[in-house]
């Protein structure tokens, strides 16, 4: 543990960021998770799940949680899946 005045307030602010960082990262993550299964599966709500995919993708670049072009990456990923992707009949 430090010893310094502005460390310690350094360690308690990271902590802070760490664990709302947290939130924006692990949204995105079960957002991505759950648009790349319905789209490997054809379902037809794949689509909403997209949305919500890309929308949280967004708001964690926004927040600074991932980078934007990492953001985009990912996004662009999912969309070009979702362009392959074949209905279930």
């Amino acid at each position: 543990m430090a010893n310094i005045k502005s460390q310690i307030k350094r360690n308690r602010q990271n902590d802070k960021k760490r664990l709302r960082n947290r939130v924006y990262r692990g949204e995105a993550r079960i957002a991505v998770r759950t648009a790349r299964s319905t789209i490997e599966e054809g379902v037809p709500e794949s689509k909403v799940a997209l949305l919500e995919a890309i929308s949280s993708l967004d708001k964690a670049a926004a927040q600074g949680v991932i980078h934007k072009n990492n953001a985009a990456r990912r996004t662009s990923r999912l969309m070009k899946a979702y362009a392959k992707m074949e209905p279930v009949q």
